[in-house]
């Protein structure tokens, strides 16, 4: 019995020394530098806090690396909503590894091509700073390589029809199994629910999201946008979810699932429509101009024309040259907190004082009349001096621009928003450079790699294949095209 009890005072006093070991370890560790492992499994050392944060960076603003250095993105995606992603998060400094079909690759290389023999800037525009790798994923030897770079990456993005990745073998419980730290990413049409195991394209999103019904004018039928708010904007957020899905990893140590339907994210973008629809139950949408016009509403949100989603007013007038430029106008906001300073500007400083005109409610019955007014005005000027001479006394104001003209504006370039990069096949071309700005992590925008460019690259230095084990792979059939005539799929 003594026996029994010394054990356990014994016990409790080392359990109460390796508390205290713990907790002078903690402070010593607070201000020097301990191990940490870094995204993609890589363990490099760090100066770290009490609070566990690392020490401030002493490198120059722009010189501490890209935001997502480190991370390992393995892309699945074609045509547009994936790579979309993919490229964002490798202008932010993630190593993308698009994995392509032997011979062919992403369909869109080939679509829509200006140049002959070269990529098409479908392709070139959507695939920047990524690095190309064919695989054949039905081949034995591809179905391994494949293994090997899901072991080696943090995420794995995907855009193929519903279960496709499925019938590849690539199975959550697979990937999970495989690396239970993978991030699995996808972009699919619709969420769970009755057209779940429906394909989705650009304007089906945005026509299913509910875009389409609100835009237009309502004489006329319901338009798409020639935004790519269903390809592209699913896209953005999809990059949102992984890069949060990675930070929450920091916390818990595994990966998770992460969905974007394409009807979710169009929906998402198109919010301000599901809120006039709640409105539209208490009474009419008074800042739409049917309702000065006297058109009764339905029972849905109607299509606006050029109306204001913002509740002003708002308009595209002619400017100077509307006759032959077509894009000659700009667009005009009736801002109540200005309106006294529009009346100047357009001759009619008596209407600051007119009961038909001094207040905004009084104006929307008006509202044809006063923007007919004002585009008599804006017709003197060219859109650019319009701009300017409303912006001097804070009338919100926006120039319709054109492809053209954002392709040759120089403030556009210098800010990166618009990049010039030089391909080896087709030359320069011009794509859309970082839209996020961060003034410590500098985006650097590459050109999009060839067919299986990386390949050697990827397969020798990222997965530690042997120059023997490479050539084997090559003569296997694994990762170059098949021969002519042979039936093969890949990823």
């Amino acid at each position: 019995m003594a026996t029994r009890k010394r054990q356990k005072r014994a016990a409790a006093k080392a359990a109460m020394k390796r508390t205290a070991v713990k907790r002078t370890a903690a402070k010593k560790t607070a201000g020097k530098e301990v191990v940490k492992l870094a995204a993609g499994g890589k363990a490099k050392r760090v100066a770290v806090r009490a609070n566990g944060l690392p020490k401030p960076s002493t490198k120059p603003w722009g010189k501490a690396g890209k935001a997502l250095d480190g991370v390992r993105i393995l892309d699945f995606t074609h045509v547009q909503s994936g790579p979309t992603c993919t490229q964002l998060l490798a202008y932010m400094g993630a190593d993308v590894i698009k994995v392509e079909r032997p011979g062919v690759g992403d369909i869109t290389r080939g679509q829509l091509r200006d140049v002959k023999g070269a990529d098409s800037l479908y392709f070139t525009m959507l695939n920047g700073s990524k690095r190309s790798i064919t695989i054949d994923s039905k081949h034995p030897k591809g179905k391994e390589i494949l293994d090997r770079l899901i072991k080696h990456c943090d995420v794995l993005v995907e855009n193929f029809a519903p279960g496709a990745l499925d019938r590849m073998g690539l199975t959550w419980e697979h990937i999970h199994k495989t690396n239970p730290r993978m991030i699995v990413a996808s972009v699919k049409g619709f969420g769970p629910g009755p057209y779940e195991d429906c394909k989705v394209y650009e304007n089906v999103a945005q026509c299913a999201g509910g875009a389409a019904s609100t835009t237009g004018f309502r004489e006329g039928p319901p338009l798409v946008t020639g935004a790519q708010i269903g390809d592209s904007g699913t896209g953005l957020h999809l990059a949102f979810g992984i890069v949060s899905a990675l930070y929450q990893r920091i916390r818990t140590g595994r990966g998770q699932r992460v969905l974007c339907a394409m009807q979710d994210g169009v929906l998402n973008l198109a919010r301000v429509k599901l809120r006039d629809q709640q409105r539209l139950a208490h009474g009419s949408l008074t800042e739409y101009s049917q309702y000065g016009e006297g058109v009764p509403f339905g029972k849905a949100v109607p299509r606006a024309g050029n109306d204001s989603g913002g509740g002003q007013p708002g308009w595209i007038l002619k400017c100077k040259g509307w006759e032959s430029d077509p894009d000659s106008y700009i667009y005009f906001i009736t801002q109540a907190p200005v309106w006294g300073a529009i009346c100047d500007l357009i001759g009619k400083p008596e209407w600051k004082t007119d009961s038909d005109y001094a207040t905004p409610p009084a104006r929307l019955p008006r509202l044809r009349h006063i923007f007919d007014t004002i585009e008599q005005w804006t017709m003197t000027k060219t859109k650019f001096e319009v701009m300017d001479i409303c912006n001097a006394v804070d009338i919100p104001v926006g120039p319709i621009l054109s492809m053209k003209e954002i392709a040759e504006e120089p403030s556009l370039r210098k800010t990166g928003t618009v990049v010039e990069v030089d391909h080896p096949t087709r030359g320069k071309y011009l794509t859309v450079g970082n839209p996020i700005k961060m003034s410590d992590s500098i985006t650097e925008v590459r050109r999009s790699p060839l067919l299986g460019e990386h390949t050697e690259e990827i397969l020798g230095k990222e997965l530690g294949y042997s120059k023997a084990e490479i050539a084997e792979i090559k003569t296997s059939g694994a990762i170059t095209a098949p021969e002519k005539g042979a039936r093969a799929e890949a990823a």
